[in-house]
C-alpha cells in the first residue's frame, strides 16, 4: 500500500472509529503527509514498509535542524506513533518503528490568567448598548462560567440549554458529551441575549446560540478578536485569547478549594494529568504572594 492510500485509510480510521475532532484529524494527517513528503524525496525514496527507526530520527533531526519548536517535534512524533500504530494493526507495516522513541522533553508553560478583579474589569467593559453587545456579554460570561473551549461555545445549541436546572449540556472533544453547571448571572446575562438581541436579528442557524451579522455561527477567530476588543477596552495588558478564560476558571475554582476531580470533569478533560497543571499555576500564586507578602521577604527591600 502507497503512502496516500494509507494516509487516506488513517484519516477515516481516526474519524470514524476514534472520533476526534476535525482540528485533531487536520493536525495528524498534515503531520504524516509532511513525513510521508519527507520519506519519498530521499535517494533513494522510502516507501511505508521501508520505514526503519533511524529515518525517523532523521526526520526529527530535520526538524530540529530547520529550528522546528520542541513542541511541535513532539506532536510530529505523537502523529506518527499514532500512524504506525494504525498500520501495525492493519498489516501495512511489519513492526513498529516508532515505538522505542522519545520525543524532546518540554519546559512545562503555565497559561496566562487573569485575576478575579480583569475577569470583572472585562465584563464591564462591555456596553450592552452598543452592537453585539449583549451577545458579547453572554458570550465572555458562558465562557468564564463554564470554562469551555472556544470550539464549544461556538457550537452551544438551544436545545441543550438547560436554565430550569442550570446546566448546559457540551459537545466537546472527540464530540464527547458532558454536563456543565452554570451561574445565574451567565445564565441571566444569556437569557437577556436570546430574547431580546438574538430574537430581533436575523437567523440562519436555527439551533446555534451565538450568531454573527448573517444569523450563522460565530466563528473562532471573531471570539478570539471580540476578546481582544475588550481587554484593550479594560486595560488588560497580558496576551488573552478564549482560552485564557477557561484557565481562569479553573485556576479559580481551584483556589476557592474545589476538587480536581470536579474541575476534571467540569473542563471535559479525559486525564486527570491534564487538569493537574492548574496546581501548578495555584503553587506560583502562593510562590509570588510569599515573596510579595512575607515580612522576612520585605525586611531586604528598600
Amino acid at each position: 500500500m502507497d503512502w496516500n492510500s494509507s494516509i487516506k485509510g488513517f484519516y477515516q480510521y481516526l474519524l470514524l472509529e476514534q472520533g476526534l475532532a476535525r482540528n485533531t484529524l487536520n493536525s495528524y494527517q498534515t503531520d504524516i503527509e509532511y513525513f510521508a513528503l519527507y520519506c519519498s524525496e530521499r535517494e533513494p525514496a522510502v516507501r511505508i514498509r521501508e520505514v526503519m527507526t533511524e529515518h525517523v530520527e532523521e526526520f526529527l533531526a530535520h526538524l530540529y535542524d530547520r529550528k522546528v519548536q520542541a513542541s511541535t517535534q513532539a506532536r510530529y512524533l505523537s502523529s506518527l506513533k499514532a500512524f504506525f500504530r494504525y498500520a501495525l494493526l492493519e498489516k501495512i507495516v511489519e513492526n513498529n518503528p516508532v515505538d522505542v522513541l522519545q520525543g524532546p522533553k518540554l519546559q512545562r508553560k503555565l497559561p496566562e490568567v487573569l485575576s478575579v478583579g480583569e475577569v470583572d474589569q472585562l465584563m464591564d467593559s462591555i456596553d450592552l448598548s452598543e452592537n453585539h453587545g449583549m451577545r458579547n456579554r453572554a458570550m465572555l460570561e458562558i465562557l468564564y462560567a463554564c470554562g469551555l473551549r472556544v470550539s464549544e461555545l461556538c457550537g452551544l445549541k438551544l436545545s441543550n440549554l438547560h436554565p430550569e436546572i442550570e446546566l448546559l449540556k457540551v459537545h466537546g472533544k472527540g464530540n464527547k458529551e458532558r454536563w456543565v453547571p452554570v451561574s445565574k448571572l451567565a445564565l441571566d446575562q444569556l437569557t437577556l441575549y436570546i430574547e431580546s438581541e438574538r430574537s430581533s436579528g436575523k437567523i440562519v442557524d436555527q439551533d446555534i446560540v451565538f450568531l454573527n451579522n448573517r444569523g450563522k455561527k460565530l466563528s473562532r477567530q471573531s471570539v478570539f478578536l471580540i476578546i481582544k476588543k475588550y481587554c484593550g477596552l479594560a486595560g488588560i495588558d497580558k496576551n488573552v485569547s478564549p482560552h485564557t478564560l477557561r484557565h481562569s476558571f479553573a485556576t479559580h475554582l481551584l483556589k476557592g478549594g474545589a476538587d480536581l476531580k470536579a474541575i476534571q470533569d467540569m473542563l471535559g478533560h479525559e486525564s486527570i494529568t491534564t487538569t493537574e497543571i492548574y496546581t501548578h499555576i495555584d503553587q506560583e500564586y502562593l510562590r509570588k504572594a510569599i515573596l510579595e507578602y512575607h515580612p522576612r521577604n520585605k525586611a531586604g527591600k528598600v
